[in-house]
């Protein structure tokens, strides 16, 4: 944050992974329409993945160390693919609302796992008292599927358990990236996130084939809306705001990063509620304590750095 252009960068950043990727999961609950699971995430990973290492490459990027590649290898695959994955497959059961309220946990999971920030992170009890806010607003969404007897609320019970196991995931991924990652790769590059997308959508590809989608799929019968969808994923979602994502991971605390989560799931559930999707008053409930916890913990956790 040295000069004004560093300020201004890490603004538009931030303005990329609040807003534009909070509006992705409105974006994939519409390309799913057209797409199967596994080939959407191939197709938006392949794409993006092979336009930003081209760009890195003619940005005189060393795009072909060793290191670089296989500490992205894990990353992405952690990261991205089971990540994305997970979102892509719990959307088939859940509405694109209820994926954005629930991977706004991922904030209290980065906080949890984040061994080396513990000391700093949990020297308040109210900073306990917010991750069992947090995931009390978990439960509301939880329990409001399971008090249903039907196949479409069991059906959302697993949503919600497979969006959990993906929390943890993304959690996971975005801690090694910061930690390991950073450690082979300039501070200004972006060929780190270009193989993260690439052995995702390698992994993608695998299960493409492994299931079947590609023979079952006909690409005339896809939806316009579907093709739109995967353009803004690939550009706006995967190109744009998961770059900055990864950058800012590098530049700024992991824990500061991740209130992502506070402002994705105001901006799903907005986008998602012009677009016809039904939203409740608990699925509300649940997203306020969940913000309300990640709120609470960051104003606690910035207080006591104040000296």
């Amino acid at each position: 944050m040295k000069t004004a252009a560093d300020r201004y960068a890490v603004i538009i950043a931030y303005f990329l992974i609040y807003v534009v990727w909070g509006s992705t999961y409105y974006f994939i609950g519409v390309a799913l329409k057209g797409f199967p699971t596994f080939l959407l995430g191939a197709l938006r990973f392949s794409v993006a993945g092979l336009m930003l290492l081209i760009f890195c490459r003619i940005r005189g990027e060393q795009i072909f160390r060793p290191a670089l590649i296989c500490r992205s290898a894990i990353s992405g695959i952690v990261l991205l693919f089971i990540d994305m994955a997970v979102i892509m497959l719990a959307q088939q059961y859940v509405s694109s609302s209820v994926v954005a309220i629930v991977a706004s946990s991922t904030a209290i999971w980065i906080m949890l796992l984040d061994a080396p920030m513990w000391k700093q992170n949990f020297r308040k009890v109210a900073t306990v008292i917010g991750m069992l806010l947090g995931f009390a607003g978990v439960g509301l969404l939880y329990a409001e599927q399971v008090k249903v007897e039907s196949s479409a609320a069991q059906h959302g019970v697993y949503g919600i358990l497979i969006l959990i196991a993906g929390c943890i995931s993304w959690a996971v991924g975005s801690l090694y990236a910061k930690y390991h990652s950073s450690a082979v790769e300039s501070v200004n590059g972006f060929a780190g996130s270009a193989w993260q997308m690439l052995f995702a959508s390698l992994m993608f590809w695998l299960c493409v084939a492994l299931f079947n989608e590609w023979p079952e799929t006909s690409l005339r019968s896809i939806p316009y809306s579907a093709w739109f969808s995967l353009l803004y994923l690939i550009t706006f979602g995967s190109l744009l705001a998961y770059s900055a994502y990864v950058w800012l991971l590098k530049v700024r605390p992991a824990t500061e990063v991740a209130t992502h989560a506070y402002v994705n799931p105001v901006v799903a559930v907005i986008i998602g509620g012009l677009g016809g999707e039904n939203i409740t008053l608990v699925q509300l409930i649940g997203l306020a304590a969940i913000l309300g916890s990640v709120v609470l913990i960051n104003n606690l956790k910035h207080k006591s750095d104040v000296p």
